[in-house]
C-alpha cells in the first residue's frame, strides 16, 4: 500500500504535530486508534489504523520499554457501506531493557479491538451475533458479508456463545418452568444421536404479569429421566425456586416434576387439552362416517363437509355455518352422535374461556364428572384421560391461567432458525444457536 495521504477537506497535514483526522477516526469508531489510510481493493474496504506514539511500561517489571517499531496485523471487521472491511492494524512493538526480565519483547494488544491471535475483530463478532439473534441470519450469509469462510465466521462466534451458555447465572430468577420436546433432525440416530431433544423454557412472569419466554437448555432424548437429570444438574436452590411447572400430557415429564419439583404445581397445558377434545370429535366423525357410508370421507359427504366447522367454537360460527352443521346432522340419525361429541368437547373450551377462574374451575369439574360416563366411547376415553390428569388439569384455574404456550412459541422460533440454516449436523452447534435465537443466552 502506498503512503497514506491526508484528506484535503478535513485532514491535517500528516507532517504536522497531530497527523490524525478526527472525522476519519469518528467514522471508523475505534477508541484509542487512529485512521491513517483507507483504500478499496476488489470491493474490499481496507482501513489502516494505529495508536499514537507514547511511553509504555513492561507488563512484567514496569520498566519503560524501548520501541521496536511496528508490525501490521490484518483483521476482519464488520462490513460497511455494503462491502467487507479489513483493518490493517500497525501494532507497536517494544523490548524490555531489563536483562533479567522474563518478558523480553511484547506487542501492543487491545481486547476491545480484538483478542490476541483473533481473526475477526470484537466488533465484527458482536455484529455477527446480533445478526444471528435478531435478524434471522444464517452463518453462511454472514460469512458472505464478511468475505470469509463459514468456519472462520463460526469459530469466532462459537466461543462467545459457549462462555455465555456455561454461565449458571442465566438460570437465576426462574419461578415458572415449561418443558416440551421437538425433533431436531430426520436422519439415522446412528449418525447424529437421538432425534428428539427436550427443551426447558423459562416462563416466569414480570411485574405486570406478562410472560417473556426464553429457552434455558436443550438436552438429548425425550423422557422423564432426561428431564429429571437436567433438574438435578441445576441444584436444589434452582429447584426450590420453581413454583409452577407447565407441561403437555406426557407422564414422563409429569413423573420428573413430581420427583424433583415437589413444591411446584404441575399445570396441564390448555392448548393440548383442547387439542385432545378436537381429536376426539374427529375420531367420532370418522367412525360414524365409516359406519353409515362404508368409506372414508369424500367430497360431498355430509360429515366430511363440516369437518372444519366441528373444529370451531360455537360463538365463532356464522349463521351460514350453523345451517350447514344442522343440515349435515339431520341427514342421518346416526349423525346425532357427532353433534353430541362436539357439544361435549365444547364444555372444555367453555371452561377455559370463562373470564372468572373460579367459575371456569366449576365448569371443568363438571367436565371431569360427566365425560367419563358418556355413552360415546371416544368422549368417555377423553374424560378418563382428563380424570387421570385431574390435579394438573384444574391447576390451570389456580395459577393465574399458566400454560405451556410460551414453550410452543419457543419451538416456533427454533423451527424457523432450523429452516433458515437448512438443517444442522452438529448438536452442540445446534444447541448454542437455539439458545441464542430463543433468548437463553445474551453475550
Amino acid at each position: 500500500m502506498s503512503e497514506p495521504t491526508a484528506c484535503v477537506s478535513c485532514c491535517p497535514d500528516p507532517r504536522s504535530a497531530d497527523p490524525y483526522c478526527v472525522r476519519c477516526d469518528l467514522l471508523v469508531g475505534l477508541e484509542s486508534l487512529h485512521v491513517i489510510g483507507v483504500e478499496r481493493d476488489d470491493d474490499v474496504v481496507i482501513v489502516v489504523i494505529e495508536s499514537a506514539p507514547g511511553l509504555m511500561g513492561c507488563p512484567a517489571c514496569g520498566v519503560v520499554a524501548a520501541s521496536k517499531g511496528r508490525r501490521t496485523v490484518e483483521l476482519i471487521d464488520a462490513p460497511a457501506f455494503g462491502s467487507p472491511v479489513r483493518l490493517r492494524w500497525r501494532k507497536r512493538r517494544w523490548v524490555c531493557p531489563d536483562p533479567g526480565c522474563e518478558v523480553g519483547s511484547f506487542t501492543e494488544q487491545d481486547a476491545q479491538i480484538a483478542a490476541p491471535r483473533a481473526v475477526l475483530t470484537s466488533r465484527a463478532t458482536r455484529w455477527a451475533i446480533a445478526q444471528l439473534r435478531s435478524e434471522n441470519a444464517s452463518v453462511a450469509g454472514l460469512a458472505r458479508q464478511l468475505g470469509v469462510s463459514w468456519w472462520t465466521c463460526w469459530n469466532a462466534i462459537r466461543p462467545v456463545l459457549a462462555d455465555a451458555a456455561d454461565d449458571e447465572y442465566r438460570f437465576d430468577g426462574v419461578t415458572t418452568l415449561g418443558v416440551d420436546e421437538h425433533v431436531w433432525h430426520h436422519v439415522s440416530p446412528k449418525d447424529r444421536g437421538p432425534k428428539e431433544l427436550t427443551g426447558m423454557v423459562d416462563l416466569t412472569r414480570d411485574g405486570e404479569g406478562n410472560t417473556h419466554a426464553r429457552l434455558l437448555d436443550l438436552v438429548p432424548g425425550r423422557s422423564g429421566t432426561v428431564y429429571a437429570s437436567w433438574l438435578d444438574e441445576r441444584g436444589a436452590e434452582f429447584r426450590g425456586r420453581v413454583q409452577i411447572a407447565t407441561l403437555d400430557p406426557f407422564h414422563g415429564y409429569k413423573n420428573a416434576i413430581d420427583d424433583r419439583l415437589e413444591d411446584a404445581t404441575a399445570v396441564l397445558d390448555a392448548f393440548h387439552v383442547v387439542k385432545l377434545a378436537g381429536q376426539a370429535i374427529d375420531e367420532v366423525r370418522r367412525r360414524v362416517q365409516q359406519q353409515t357410508l362404508g368409506h372414508r370421507g369424500r367430497k360431498g359427504d355430509p360429515l366430511y363437509g363440516i369437518r372444519n366447522i366441528l373444529r370451531a367454537a360455537p360463538e365463532r360460527l356464522t349463521d351460514r355455518q350453523i345451517n350447514r352443521l344442522n343440515r349435515a346432522i339431520a341427514t342421518d340419525e346416526a349423525h346425532e352422535e357427532v353433534l353430541v361429541a362436539w357439544q361435549a368437547a365444547q364444555q372444555i373450551r367453555t371452561a377455559y374461556r370463562s373470564k372468572d377462574p373460579t367459575h371456569g374451575r366449576r365448569l371443568a369439574e363438571r367436565v371431569l364428572a360427566s365425560l367419563p360416563s358418556c355413552p360415546i366411547p371416544e368422549i368417555a376415553r377423553l374424560g378418563r384421560t382428563l380424570r387421570k390428569w385431574r390435579t394438573a388439569f384444574l391447576a390451570y384455574f389456580d395459577t393465574a391461567r399458566s400454560s405451556n404456550g410460551g414453550t410452543e412459541a419457543i419451538n416456533g422460533i427454533i423451527e424457523l432458525a432450523r429452516r433458515i440454516a437448512r438443517g444442522f449436523r452438529n448438536r452442540d452447534n445446534y444447541r448454542l444457536r437455539m439458545l441464542l435465537v430463543a433468548g437463553g443466552i445474551t453475550p
